[in-house]
């Protein structure tokens, strides 16, 4: 007889339960897993068979049951974990062997350059000659090729092609046809992307990541191949025709669109032969490639207003590993035809690392995703299912780069210039969209209208692009006009408000983030943006109390991510947010510019139409150099959408001129402000290795904490001075922020290190417009300002544990806080200090 036995409480006999007894313990534990539910103990009482059991030993056994099932759940994650560093330390080893070959492969290459160089030092023929011609590509002595085999109209041509395809892509996955550079920070894990390289010294541009997820080959090359769905630069995927091979694979024929990343140069489209097939191993490979006169193959369509790209051997290598996941290979290689867009715009067709971020990483993590969502790993709220948020995602993506390129057959048509080419303006009054289209005819007006785009790009000079995207998310009001935020909402609406006048810093208004989503590594997230309205002028009582909603995407603003491209997009919601709502998206786009050191006259920021300067920068003579050779260069493409009436379209186009040329401003300024060079001089007291304020301010906090504390803040020699304190203090994993001495709790702050900046979620910038009351919550303020004098007069004190609001309104919880005075090197009052250890969100 199958028996169930443990010790009883206080005492060394064991209890037994009968078969019957433990299925109805079961029976109940299934239904109420929770140990206090009133529900459970019913059940107990309903149950018979239970009666003679002791409550005490009814609970012991539960308390067991709960037990089983939490070494049950641990034992399973642990099997996951180590089938994942078994998977990854096989895809390591594979690494660590391609590797091996590459370096093999040029200690060759290196020994045979030697021989040829000895070789023309002591002959007298034309070696030298000899060796720069075949440096030369091929086909300059034969432009023309012929491929007998490779008949338009027979499918063992384009078999052929195929399987050369795959040949040429195997080698980049795994072998050393491609000299990969693996990308600072990508280091791989159980839960990291994985390994990601991009090229060397190739044509074109490559990018190449292995990683592994949690779905079978099958699912994950299904995901792949749906390039519009993880895509965001893909304006279309036609699969022309469609030819099985008999080997069991298929052949497709595909034309392919993509978006023009800024207004300052045109989109690119493709003609590729895309085959999937199965190797030996039971690998999936999906290879594709453009059909060229090179290559042979039939003809796609006329590029009409595209320039035509060519996509090199690439594709996916997917592997089975154990525990029903996958070992991915994914290679992209890409010739953009650098020489068709201008010369400053360039370095954006020649980056790897742009390709890498934009194209080859988000395949990856949009598989993890997917495949994270279809374990269970992630939890959404807000009621709604992670395809719906992804869903809103791509129309916000989809609906801005329509706006920034405005395609003749979406409908859209260019506007009269008002004299200056600083702003373009198209208009779009087509009711029937084409298929894809984000917009609805519910957003054009019954007697009338359409939708009308401003945009225009500009270069910026010396801004990290992640940092200005947060700059501008986190301080709307520093650059939006609450009236035109206010027309926007109205859009939504039967009866928009009267066209607004753009004024200069807008209404007051206030911002409250909510979250929706984030992807699994918080490099895109999806919030719902709810803006309070307060007080207006007569003129705009229709608008006075009425809170706004704009649904937003914000993705780059890791600092610390190499090559990202940084965006804010948004659009008008109404209350009811449906699931099929129309949205309009507007925003900004910041693409940087691979670093490169460039002659004083390229030191320059330009405006729209790369005729204004910006600043003091501008002024600058020709012969005045910065203190670095090294410039940070980014591309800035701005887009905002308005919905007009035909009988307004002049004024709602003059209100969108000024409008944007209001927000350039506001860029502007902040570009300059936010300038790692002009931090120093322009907003006070920065942590920056160098500036003798900052290093003076961590030498004043450290020894005033010292004195009156009686311990060293920082864990190092106290004997450590410059930019080590700095450095140490920054990098502090407590959050440590000063703010000026007043009596009352509405001090303003004035530095913060990085935790600190992270905890209040604001930049260097934003903090100088945070007060301390702000931040606390009632509790908090009666506390500090019971313990303010304590401080004035012993120097420090130890707050208790409590909650605080970030910038974003998010509550933050910390275990204990410590406050104290700085004492400048006369020993007189500079301003407090507060320190909050382990903080965390709520």
């Amino acid at each position: 007889m199958a028996l169930l036995m443990h010790k009883e409480m206080g005492s060394s006999k064991y209890v037994r339960y009968t078969p019957e007894q433990v299925e109805a313990l079961e029976r109940v534990y299934a239904e109420c897993p929770k140990p206090s539910s009133l529900k459970r103990q019913q059940l107990i009482r309903e149950c018979p068979i239970l009666s003679n059991i002791e409550p005490k030993q009814i609970k012991v056994w539960f308390q067991n049951r709960r037990c089983r099932e939490k070494q049950r759940k641990e034992s399973s994650r642990l099997q996951s974990v180590n089938r994942k560093l078994s998977a990854m330390n096989k895809l390591l080893m594979e690494e660590n062997d391609r590797l091996q070959k590459q370096v093999s492969h040029l200690v060759y290459e290196n020994g045979y350059v030697r021989q040829k160089l000895s070789a023309s030092g002591t002959t007298t023929d034309n070696s030298c000659e000899s060796v720069v011609m075949s440096g030369q590509p091929q086909q300059q002595q034969n432009p023309n090729p012929q491929h007998p085999n490779r008949d338009v109209n027979n499918p063992a041509g384009l078999l052929a092609i195929a399987e050369e395809t795959l040949a040429e892509f195997l080698s980049k996955a795994t072998g050393t046809a491609v000299d990969w550079v693996q990308m600072i920070g990508m280091k791989p894990g159980p839960d990291s992307i994985g390994i990601v390289a991009v090229s060397r010294n190739c044509s074109g541009v490559a990018a190449r990541a292995c990683g592994l997820v949690s779905l079978e080959p099958t699912k994950v090359a299904e995901i792949l191949k749906d390039r519009l769905s993880w895509y965001r630069d893909c304006r279309c995927l036609n699969v022309a025709s469609v030819i099985p091979t008999g080997n069991g694979g298929t052949i497709e024929l595909i034309y392919m669109q993509t978006y023009a990343p800024t207004t300052l140069a045109a989109a690119r489209d493709f003609w590729t032969m895309r085959y999937t097939t199965s190797l030996e191993d039971g690998s999936v490979v999906v290879c594709e490639r453009s059909l060229t006169s090179s290559t042979g193959g039939p003809a796609g369509p006329p590029p009409s207003t595209f320039v035509r790209a060519e996509m090199l051997p690439s594709g996916y290598l997917i592997r089975a590993c154990e525990g029903d996941g996958s070992i991915i290979h994914i290679v992209d290689h890409i010739d953009l035809d650098v020489w068709s867009v201008p010369e400053v715009l360039r370095p954006l067709y020649e980056s790897s690392k742009i390709l890498a971020q934009k194209m080859t990483t988000a395949a990856l993590r949009h598989v993890r995703q997917i495949s994270q969502e279809t374990n269970g790993e992630i939890q959404y709220t807000g009621g709604r299912q992670p395809a719906v948020l992804r869903t809103f995602s791509q129309k916000l993506c989809r609906g801005f780069n329509d706006a920034v390129n405005g395609f003749a057959d979406d409908g859209w048509s260019p506007m009269g210039s008002d004299g200056l080419e600083d702003v373009t303006i198209v208009i779009n009054s087509s009711a029937n969209m084409f298929p894809g289209s984000q917009y609805n005819t519910s957003m054009y007006p019954s007697y009338g209208g359409g939708v009308m785009c401003a945009k225009a790009s500009m270069l910026l000079q010396d801004v990290p692009p992640a940092l200005l995207v947060r700059f501008l998310r986190e301080h709307r009001s520093e650059w939006a006009d609450y009236g035109v935020d206010a027309y926007c909402a109205a859009s939504l609406k039967a009866s928009p408000y009267a066209v607004p006048c753009a004024r200069p810093g807008g209404f007051p208004s206030s911002q409250v983030i909510l979250p929706l989503a984030s992807t699994v590594e918080h490099e895109e997230f999806l919030e719902v943006v709810r803006l309070e309205g307060l007080a207006f002028s007569p003129d705009d009582v229709a608008l006075a109390g009425r809170d706004m909603y704009l649904l937003q995407l914000c993705s780059g603003v890791d600092e610390n991510a190499v090559g990202a491209c940084a965006q804010l997009v948004f659009a008008p919601i109404d209350e009811s947010f449906a699931d099929d709502a129309p949205l309009l998206p507007s925003g900004f786009r910041v693409i940087p510019l691979d670093p490169k050191t460039d002659d004083p006259t390229a030191a320059r920021t330009l405006d729209l139409a790369s005729t204004l300067e910006v600043g003091a920068n501008a002024a600058r003579s020709a012969g005045q150099t910065d203190l670095s050779s090294y410039n940070l260069r980014s591309v800035l493409t701005i887009a905002f959408q308005f919905t007009f009436e035909n009988h307004l379209q002049e004024n709602v186009a003059a209100m969108a001129r000024q409008y944007v040329r209001s927000v350039v401003g506001s860029v502007q300024r902040v570009s300059m402000a936010i300038a790692p060079s002009r931090l120093s001089s322009n907003m006070g007291l920065k942590p920056l290795p160098g500036s003798p304020e900052a290093l003076t301010l961590a030498r004043w906090i450290c020894r005033s904490y010292r004195i009156h504390v009686g311990s060293e803040l920082l864990q190092a020699d106290s004997q450590s001075g410059g930019d080590a304190m700095l450095k140490l203090l920054w990098h502090h994993s407590d959050a440590i922020m000063c703010c000026s001495v007043k009596t009352n709790a509405s001090a303003v702050f004035t530095f913060a290190n990085q935790a600190g900046l992270d905890m209040l979620e604001t930049t260097l910038v934003g903090l100088q417009d945070i007060m301390l009351d702000k931040i606390l919550d009632e509790a908090g303020r009666k506390i500090l300002c019971t313990e303010f004098p304590k401080i004035m007069q012993q120097g420090f004190t130890n707050l208790p544990s409590g909650i605080c609001i970030s910038s974003m309104g998010r509550p933050i919880s910390y275990e204990q806080a410590i406050a104290w005075k700085v004492l400048n090197d006369d020993d007189s009052n500079h301003c407090l200090a507060f320190m909050f250890i382990n903080w965390s969100f709520v």
